[in-house]
């Protein structure tokens, strides 16, 4: 696959847009029509619990259920890593962390060799006569290094900080990671760093200049650890009423070991922790006070955006990076290849995207670069690893060939489809699950031979490509020596008898 560099992109945007513009002229007599405008909203960590995906019976999101009505709904939309900075590298790349070596939550693009000149999405709307805005955490903080920011975004606003209370609210043992938090706070929110983002994306739209488009990225930092929200968002949420997210005893004993390799250790508690803490409940209805938090800043946008009379020329997208465990495999967090940890909300709003559509193929965050590049006029990028979903824009039930895949580090994949998901690790040892037929995932199937022709034919999509770890890969690293048969986890090797962690790193 050839390398499409900043040079190459200029030249071929320059020349497709003028025979575009020439085609139309020349067709209808009239000039080609402007270029939209872009309005991405992304949240971090946020799984399928908002209320037009139906994740949680409960959760109370009216401004992303709106959105979804406005325009079409990807249901069955799967990230491509179930970790901050190599999601976010891969959506923002087009290419798959299995192409980049990209599995840590470092280093960023621009220290790894294969994307160190590659064209991001926002480097194709900035030089384009767009108006850039970034707001909030859209790259991973820290990955963009300040000298190469400009050719990302024009404008980047600063990131409010964390506001957190000045002792921990959750009762975990010391000492742990300050961002293990959840509960209610005093703070305003106004005071709140999301509430701050969504001003910054408001007054972005305000001062956007009215003779070309702009391209604003907002990106939320709930309902990421620490999760805290004012009174009234704890009130959708009474403690006695509370569903908690089914689970069932003993859910990973048919699962292989190496699954755990992938969260061996870390700050997120273990169910057993949460349980015998009493803050499996605190951090349920945390995480659900956020997530309305959040869908209440999306609100404002949306109604900023209305008002300025540009709504209808604009395509907006709202994506979150990942999701989230509260329980479900006896765990807190990410990390993983099953759905809680994959599934995330996707949609996509504007000129010609159908109105209260639903798609139900398997999609995934990697095709929202080449969406956009066709929503809004861009020539087809021949590197990006994604597929545009303009066409399932128009019609929802249009067909879709591929299946979503999800890597975290090297050799560790899920395959989905809308019947099936298939993980293979890196030690060979698999999964396989019935989604419609148990959508909890508590059924490993790849052992029964009935199913091996499914196995088979899933596998088949499993990427060719598997490089290592870009060199200064760092934090939540995974290798698997085929030589030895052993794991490592960030630095000492896990041995084969090595008792299964039931806390967490205490740190």
């Amino acid at each position: 696959m050839s390398l499409f560099t900043r040079r190459t992109f200029l030249k071929t945007t320059a020349a497709a847009g003028a025979v575009t513009a020439l085609g139309k002229v020349g067709a209808a007599g009239k000039p080609a029509a402007a270029k939209p405008n872009v309005l991405m909203l992304c949240a971090d960590d946020l799984n399928d619990w908002i209320g037009c995906l139906g994740g949680h019976p409960q959760v109370k999101t009216p401004n992303l259920d709106r959105l979804a009505a406005r325009g079409t709904l990807f249901a069955n939309n799967h990230c491509q890593a179930p970790l901050c900075t190599p999601s976010r590298n891969s959506l923002l790349t087009g290419l798959r962390p299995s192409t980049t070596g990209s599995y840590g939550l470092k280093p960023g693009i621009r220290q790894i060799a294969r994307t160190k000149d590659h064209v991001t999405l926002p480097q194709t709307f900035t030089p384009d006569g767009y108006h850039s805005v970034t707001c909030g955490k859209v790259y991973h903080e820290g990955t963009i290094p300040p000298a190469a920011q400009a050719a990302e975004f024009k404008v980047w606003a600063p990131i409010p900080n964390v506001q957190q209370p000045p002792q921990p609210i959750a009762h975990l043992p010391e000492p742990r990671n300050p961002l293990m938090d959840w509960g209610q706070v005093s703070l305003r929110d106004e005071d709140q760093g999301d509430y701050r983002i969504a001003t910054q994306a408001i007054d972005a739209i305000g001062a956007a200049p009215s003779d070309k488009p702009f391209f604003i990225a907002c990106g939320f930092r709930h309902p990421h650890v620490p999760c805290l929200a004012s009174q009234k968002w704890f009130d959708l949420y009474p403690e006695a009423d509370l569903v908690m997210p089914p689970v069932k005893a003993d859910e990973r004993k048919g699962t292989p070991r190496f699954s755990w390799y992938l969260h061996w250790k870390l700050p997120e508690p273990r169910l057993k922790m949460l349980q015998e803490t009493n803050e499996w409940r605190p951090l349920v209805r945390a995480y659900l006070a956020s997530i309305s938090f959040v869908d209440a800043q999306v609100g404002r946008v949306l109604d900023a955006l209305d008002a300025s009379g540009r709504a209808d020329d604009t395509v907006i997208v709202f994506w979150s990076d990942h999701g989230y465990h509260l329980g479900e495999k006896e765990i807190s967090g990410k990390n993983t290849l099953w759905e809680r940890a994959t599934h995330v909300p996707l949609m996509f709003v504007g000129p010609g995207i159908a109105r209260g559509a639903t798609c139900t193929r398997p999609v995934e965050s990697l095709d929202i670069f080449p969406t956009l590049l066709e929503l809004a006029g861009f020539p087809e990028r021949p590197d990006l690893e994604g597929h545009s979903l303009a066409a399932l824009c128009r019609d929802a039930t249009a067909p879709r060939p591929w299946p979503a895949i999800t890597t975290h580090n090297q050799n560790n994949h899920s395959v989905r489809t809308e019947q099936w998901r298939y993980i293979r690790y890196a030690d060979g040892s698999d999964e396989l699950y019935d989604m419609i037929a148990d959508p909890h995932e508590w059924t490993n199937l790849a052992g029964r031979t009935e199913h091996s022709s499914v196995k088979q034919e899933l596998a088949g999509w499993l990427p060719r490509i598997n490089v290592p770890p870009t060199p200064g890969s760092q934090y939540r690293i995974l290798t698997y020596d085929q030589g030895t048969k052993l794991a490592t986890w960030w630095a000492p090797p896990i041995g084969p008898r090595e008792p299964i962690p039931e806390d967490m790193t205490r740190s």
